[in-house]
Formats: C-alpha cells, structure tokens, sequence
C-alpha cells in the first residue's frame, strides 16, 4: 500500500475544449488517485497557486490553443518561485513534436498526444510517483 497520489488537472489559456482532460482526470481517478480539476480558463497564476494549495505531486496541463510554449514554462516558473519545484508537470494536447522536445528539455516531465491510451498516462504517473493506496 503506498500513498494515493494527488493530481491537479488544469486547462490553462482561453481554450474552452474540456473532453480531453476530462477524460483522463476520470481515468486517473479510475485508477484511484486523487485528482483535482481546475476547469477551464485557468492562468498560470490559478494553476500554481491550486497545486501548492492542494499539495498535489503532478499537475497535468490539457492545450489545444497554440499556447503552450507559453503556459507551460510560466506555470514551471512559478511553482519555482513558489517553492513548489519538486512538483512535476505533465500535459497534453495538440503540440508539435519540435515544441515537445523543448518542453520537455525546460522541465516538463511527459507529453502526450491526442489518442494516447489513458493507461499509458496512468502507468507513467503510477511510475513515476508510486502506486496508490
């Protein structure tokens, strides 16, 4: 039995498309973490300060609207700022492979693409912050 993981799901930016978080938010509480969905037209700011206050161990982004070589570092940085940097971030979306790469080099743990198989997502973050009660 190991500690139930605390996940905060976040739609950051003015896009208003919700399916895809949702269905992972529901998928990672299938698999019986606990998880904490923001809603849509979160800022960075929202996004950080709900993680730190919620103590989760992962933040995971949903985008759709372009903005991610912007959401996804301002909200890394903040969690610095707000010495919360052992907070891991992941996301999805639609986000080209060259941007990925980069993301992934500034910090973010693991990105994934639309149609990903949600056990893929629950395995990586069962991997990473340790199985569930």
């Amino acid at each position: 039995m190991g500690k139930t993981i605390r996940v905060l799901i976040a739609k950051p930016g003015l896009d208003g498309h919700d399916r895809g978080a949702k269905v992972v938010a529901n998928a990672l509480r299938d698999a019986g973490m606990e998880v904490i969905y923001t809603g849509l037209h979160q800022t960075p700011e929202m996004i950080a300060d709900a993680a730190v206050q919620e103590d989760v161990d992962v933040v995971g982004l949903s985008i759709l609207s372009g903005a991610h070589m912007t959401m996804f570092p301002r909200i890394l940085e903040l969690l610095k700022e707000k010495g919360a940097g052992h907070i891991q971030v992941f996301g999805g979306g639609i986000i080209p492979a060259e941007d990925a790469e980069r993301l992934e080099s500034a910090g973010v743990a693991r990105l994934f693409g639309p149609g990903t198989d949600t056990r893929d997502i629950v395995a990586f973050i069962q991997k990473n912050f340790g199985q569930c009660a």
